[in-house]
Order: C-alpha cells, then sequence, then structure tokens
C-alpha cells in the first residue's frame, strides 16, 4: 500500500505526515512531495520513527515520483487562511496548485484515491473532476473532498456540552465545507436530545470553527493540526477499505442527493473507494430548511470549479 502526501512540507502536511507514519497498516510506503527543499529532511526526519511504514521524501517541480504506485493520494497542497479570508478568498492560488497537482495524478497514478483536502473543497473537487474527465480517468467513486474535519469538531462540540465521551458520540454532517454550506444533523446524535437554542449555537460553532482557529492563532495560520489528525483518519479509512475493511463516514463527492451535484454525505468504503452512497436519513424541519438555503450556495460553488476549467 503506498500513500503518497502532496504538499508535505507545510502545517497540515507534515503534522500528517507523521501520524500516517505512526499509523498506517503493515509495510505501507509513504511518498512526501511538497515544492519546498524541505521536504526531504522532513522524511529523513520522520525515517527515525521506528515503525513499519517506510517512507521517502521529494522537491522540485514534478511530484511524479511521489505519486507513481500510490493507491491513496492525499492533497493538502495549497496556501493557508489568513484572519479576514474565507475559504473562497483562496480560490485563484489553491485552484492553480490543485489543477497542476490534478494533471498529474491522471498521467501518474489515474486509479488512486484521491483525497483533496486543500480548501475551498467546495470548488477545488469539481476542478479535479473536470480535469479528470477530460482526461478520460474518471471514476466519482475514487474521488473525495475531505470534510472529517467538521465531523470531528462537531462531535467535539457536542461532547463537551453535553459532558459526554466524544469516543461515543458521532454526529454525520453533510452539505459542503464552508461556514454557509456545513450542516452538522443533531437530530441523527443517539443518545442525545438538543433544545432549539443548543441546535442553532452548536451549528454556528461548528461552521466557524475554522474561523475559530485563525483568530486564535493571530495571523500565524489555519487550522493544521486538527486538519492533520482529520485528514489521517479519513486516509486510513481509505486504506482500510482497499484492505477489504468496509468503513462508512462522511465525505464530500459527487453523490446522489437531490441538492447538488457534489455534497458531503455519508458512504461506504470498500475495495473500489466509495461501494455505496448512503441516503442522509431522516431531517429535522430544522435541517431540512437549512440545506433548501444551502443548495444554491453549494452550487454556486460547485458551477465555479466547472467554469475554471471550461
Amino acid at each position: 500500500m503506498k500513500v503518497a502526501v502532496i504538499g508535505a512540507a507545510g502545517g497540515i502536511g507534515q503534522a500528517l505526515a507523521l501520524l500516517l507514519k505512526l499509523r498506517l497498516p503493515g509495510h505501507a510506503e509513504l511518498a512526501l512531495y511538497d515544492i519546498a527543499p524541505v521536504t526531504p529532511g522532513v522524511a529523513v526526519d520522520l525515517s527515525h520513527i521506528p515503525t513499519t511504514v517506510s517512507i521517502t521524501g521529494y522537491t522540485g517541480d514534478d511530484p511524479s515520483p511521489a505519486l507513481e504506485g500510490a493507491d491513496v493520494v492525499l492533497i493538502p497542497a495549497g496556501v493557508a487562511r489568513k484572519p479576514g479570508m474565507s475559504r473562497a478568498d483562496l480560490f485563484n492560488v489553491n485552484a492553480s496548485i490543485a489543477k497542476s497537482v490534478i494533471e498529474k495524478v491522471t498521467e501518474v497514478c489515474p486509479n488512486a484515491l484521491v483525497a483533496i483536502i486543500t480548501n475551498p473543497v467546495n470548488t477545488l473537487v469539481p476542478i479535479a473532476a473536470e480535469i479528470m474527465k477530460k482526461a478520460g480517468v474518471y471514476d466519482k467513486r475514487k474521488l473525495f473532498g475531505v470534510t472529517a474535519l467538521d465531523v470531528l469538531r462537531a462531535e467535539d462540540f457536542v461532547a463537551e456540552l453535553k459532558e459526554v465521551d466524544a469516543d461515543k458520540v458521532y454526529v454525520p454532517v453533510v452539505c459542503g465545507h464552508s461556514a454557509t454550506t456545513i450542516l452538522p444533523l443533531l437530530s441523527q446524535v443517539e443518545g442525545l436530545s438538543f433544545t432549539e437554542e443548543e441546535i442553532l449555537s452548536l451549528t454556528q460553532r461548528v461552521q466557524n470553527a475554522g474561523t475559530e482557529v485563525v483568530e486564535a492563532k493571530a495571523g500565524g495560520g489555519s487550522a493544521t493540526l486538527s486538519m492533520a489528525e482529520a485528514g489521517c483518519e479519513f486516509a486510513l479509512s481509505l486504506v482500510n477499505g482497499l484492505m477489504g475493511k468496509e468503513d462508512v463516514l462522511c465525505a464530500y463527492v459527487e453523490g446522489n442527493t437531490q441538492y447538488a451535484r457534489f455534497f458531503s454525505q455519508p458512504v461506504r468504503l470498500g475495495k473500489n473507494g466509495i461501494e455505496e452512497f448512503m441516503d442522509l436519513g431522516p431531517l429535522s424541519d430544522y435541517e431540512s430548511a437549512e440545506l433548501d438555503k444551502m443548495a444554491d450556495i453549494l452550487q454556486a460553488d460547485i458551477q465555479k470549479g466547472v467554469d475554471f476549467i471550461e
């Protein structure tokens, strides 16, 4: 099993590489790439941690050596948000970076599972899909936007509010990955109930959690460590699926909902990537109304990505 991290020298990338070095199963191969010349050194540094995972670092203008033979490609490459910036403000720079990476993926490892961490996820995943379509290698079961951090945050905030063990809380988070398109389905949290005030407060906190981190770091970056943990958990689910250990999680994919072509929804992972696009389940009146409002915003984000390629 080979996992490639593209953008491995950044704040998310280095932490993600560390977690994967510690937690990838068996004798996996971990390939790190970044345009930053420090990347081979990051790999050497991590190689001194005694695990069964082998690790190699690459730099330069071409990520192809890191991508060769990859089963899973994780893409945190891009610039981070600063105070006052929305995820959409990152579009011009990060769209160009994602485009160049995906073009190489289509050439070098077209059958790999590809997980995009870089923001704005709502728009970059459609860009990747259009590039893959033009190259004739698109398989919607193998392309993901990583929204796992929204789930981790929702679980943490619910556990904190209700004073329960976070390991026993699961909160599906659907729709997209921006403050105006993130929706935790609190009505589906087993064993807990929420007042209208709690629902509104928790929903808004999950939606604005990224900004909470950006402001707390006072210009020093965005969510890197928590995003690395979410990315690692997501990657492990992909790897386990390829190894025949099925898992269910929420991801931003070209799915089967009524709301938008791309949508974050529960999916069942397996040997082919996505084995099943799962229903959203029963929604409260509040959740249904919110999704109806969010759909237009999400569709505009998607169209922006399609227009960028066209």
